[in-house]
C-alpha cells in the first residue's frame, strides 16, 4: 500500500479530541492535523514525536493535514486505522493469505442485526469465510504488540458475532495487523480491557481462526510482512 507523497516532516505539539493533533513544520510554521486512529496510541502520540505528514487541501476536506507515520525509536509506524482494512484486501486479492482461492471479496457484510464485519470472502471451494480485522499499534516493548490500547465495547461485540457465527459451523477468521516491523509477537491487553481477552479466548475455543501479522514501513510503503505469534 503506497503511502501519499511527498510526507512532510514535523514535531508533535499535542494531541486532543482523539482525532486531532498540533504539529510544528520542519520550516517552523505550526498545523493543524487529522489522526485518523481513535486509540490512545502509547508511546507515540506524545509531546516532541517525530511525525511525518500528508498535504491535500481539497475543498471537501475539514483539514488539509493528516499525521501518516510517528517514529518510535526511529522506526516509522502507521497511524490510520483505516490502513489494516485495505492492506488485508491487498493481501486476499493478491493471494498472500492463506485462506485458499478467492473468488470475491464483499466489504463490510451485514453479520447480525446492527452489526457489520469487514469482509465476507467468497472462495472457489464455495465455503465463504468471515474476516474481522484489527489495527495494531501498541508496542508493549520486547517485541510484544498488544490490543487493545483502550476499553473497546465495539472489538468485543465483534468477537460475539465471529464465535456465534463459528459455533454454527461458518469459516471465520480475526486478523490482528501491526502496522509497525518492530514487534515478533502479539497478546490481548487483558489489564487493559479483560472483558475483550475473554471475549477472544472465548472465540478461538469456538474455532475462530485468529492470525497475527506485522508490516514492513517505511516512508513510501507499507507491506503486510510476516505473520507473528499469538500469546
Amino acid at each position: 500500500m503506497r503511502l501519499p507523497r511527498p510526507l512532510h516532516e514535523g514535531i508533535l505539539l499535542r494531541r486532543y479530541r482523539r482525532f486531532l493533533a498540533d504539529v510544528e513544520l520542519a520550516d517552523g510554521t505550526a498545523v493543524t492535523a487529522h489522526i485518523a486512529d481513535p486509540g490512545r496510541l502509547p508511546g507515540l502520540a506524545v509531546p516532541g514525536a517525530r511525525v511525518f505528514l500528508s498535504h491535500d487541501p481539497a475543498p471537501h476536506r475539514r483539514l488539509a493535514w493528516t499525521v501518516r507515520l510517528i517514529l518510535q525509536d526511529g522506526r516509522p509506524v502507521a497511524v490510520d486505522s483505516r490502513n489494516p482494512n485495505r492492506l488485508v484486501r491487498e493481501g486476499l486479492e493478491a493471494g498472500r493469505l492463506a485462506v485458499g482461492a478467492v473468488r470475491r471479496v464483499r466489504p463490510e457484510p451485514r453479520a447480525g442485526a446492527g452489526t457489520r464485519l469487514d469482509f465476507l470472502v467468497e472462495r472457489a471451494d464455495g465455503d465463504p469465510l468471515w474476516i474481522e480485522v484489527k489495527g495494531v499499534t501498541w508496542h508493549r516493548g520486547g517485541g510484544l504488540a498488544a490490543f487493545p490500547d483502550a476499553p473497546t465495547a465495539r472489538g468485543r461485540r465483534h468477537l460475539e458475532v465471529l464465535t456465534d457465527l463459528a459455533a454454527r459451523g461458518a469459516a471465520t477468521l480475526l486478523l490482528f495487523v501491526a502496522q509497525r516491523g518492530d514487534v515478533d509477537r502479539f497478546t490481548a491487553a487483558a489489564d487493559v480491557d479483560p472483558d475483550y481477552a475473554a471475549a477472544l479466548a472465548r472465540a478461538r475455543a469456538a474455532g475462530v481462526q485468529v492470525e497475527a501479522w506485522c508490516c514492513h514501513v517505511n516512508f513510501r510503503e507499507i507491506i503486510l510482512d510476516r505473520t507473528i505469534p499469538v500469546v
